[in-house]
């Protein structure tokens, strides 16, 4: 939950933060920029350090450091100081999105571990909903370091739930060698694999639909709908509703649904939302309820689809799972760093190109997969081939897809 917090929380004092520290929105926008694209830097380490070194050190030691980031931040007295520390509460935030997934994974197979999955995003998406509310109220009747030092409690708080409570989920004799000729082989065998890229690349294409909304929520709340600082649940309680609901049908569906069929019901929410927001957006000025209500259908397409895709991406490399989880989570935060630095100030002066940014986006989430298909397809059968006339091992298979 540190990642939606890291992010979300914050977000309605931005005006706040322009006047205090004396800087321009985009100067404050990139605060949001150097956290990204640090966390998405760092979550290439995260796993490969639990797989070396355990899931619990890790966690244990990323809380430290992000509290006193978060410390860093509240005290900052120029958005130079604040970039800083933004970049370093983000190299360690990212150790729960991809340690926990690798964690489930250790844990739980099948149909358990997509139903779990889907719990997790459940819990995981109390936060989005909880953090602009509580971040705006914040902004009304104290300052914006104030949030910053509630988000260091809670990491200290969360720092001693994981000391008391935490179990090792990768014993000793399963771990690997933390060593850089290992690393960059592990690497580079994922990123070399173009059923891992597709399959990536389409999680990372639905989130950042969500998240083309998120770092343009200054502009949709204040700008397009004249709401005020403490009225962001407007835009984020659909979202999160959508998040809820969509993770409790991926569990319902877990081992009762073809996952192909899970998958095509998500993406039908997913585009259906984008075209219904452009739509109305061509020929209507944003107003509440129709401007926020299509992405309560978007979240839940992308909750639906989330646990499936994860799994998929996770079990073409199972010895090295947690590496593979920092190379999903590394793809899906890079692009959300650029959409936070390039895409949304681009877009967010008009809400037409905001749901027509979104609706592309879900296109092309919904595109990848078919090519992975296409291409997982083409692979057994070169194999198949190829193993009749001996060229071949089917342990070969993995690293060939």
């Amino acid at each position: 939950m540190l990642g939606p917090f890291s992010v979300d929380t914050y977000l309605p004092a931005f005006p706040s933060i322009e006047a205090s520290l004396s800087a321009s929105a985009m100067q404050v926008q990139q605060t949001l920029t150097a956290y990204m694209a640090s966390f998405a830097v760092m979550i290439l380490w995260h796993g490969a350090l639990s797989d070396a070194f355990g899931r619990r050190s890790i966690i244990l030691g990323s809380l430290a450091v992000y509290a006193v980031a978060s410390l860093g931040c509240a005290a900052a007295h120029s958005i130079e100081y604040l970039w800083v520390f933004r970049i370093l509460q983000g190299v360690s935030a990212g150790a729960g999105v991809v340690i926990g997934r690798a964690i489930t994974r250790d844990l739980y197979a099948g149909a358990e571990a997509e139903k779990m999955l889907s719990l997790v995003t459940m819990i995981f998406s109390i936060s989005p909903a909880i953090a602009p509310i509580v971040g705006g109220w914040i902004v009304t009747y104290a300052t914006w370091r104030t949030i910053f030092q509630l988000l260091f409690v809670f990491a200290l708080f969360l720092l001693w739930l994981c000391w008391r409570r935490l179990p090792e989920s990768l014993p000793p004799e399963k771990r690997h060698a933390f060593h850089p000729s290992s690393l960059w082989r592990n690497y580079r065998q994922i990123f070399a694999s173009r059923l891992f890229r597709l399959k990536a690349a389409a999680i990372a294409f639905n989130f950042s639909g969500l998240f083309l909304y998120v770092a343009s929520a200054p502009y949709i709340v204040t700008r397009h709908l004249g709401l005020g600082s403490n009225q962001f649940a407007w835009l984020f309680v659909p979202a999160v509703s959508g998040i809820f609901l969509g993770a409790l049908a991926a569990n319902r569906m877990a081992g009762k649904v073809p996952t192909r069929r899970q998958l095509a019901f998500g993406y039908g929410l997913l585009v259906s939302s984008g075209a219904i927001s452009t739509a109305y957006h061509l020929f209507f000025p944003p107003a509440l309820p129709w401007t926020v209500a299509p992405l309560f259908l978007y979240t839940m397409g992308m909750s639906i689809v989330a646990p499936g895709l994860t799994l998929l991406v996770l079990d073409l490399f199972p010895q090295i799972r947690g590496t593979v989880a920092s190379c999903q989570s590394f793809a899906m935060t890079m692009l959300s760093a650029v959409v936070a630095g390039l895409v949304s100030p681009m877009l967010n002066h008009s809400m037409l190109l905001l749901s027509a940014g979104q609706f592309a986006f879900a296109l092309t989430g919904l595109l990848l997969p078919k090519l992975a298909e296409t291409a997982g397809s083409r692979v057994v059968v070169t194999a198949s081939l190829a193993h009749q006339r001996g060229n071949i091992q089917w342990d070969d298979l993995n690293a060939e897809q």
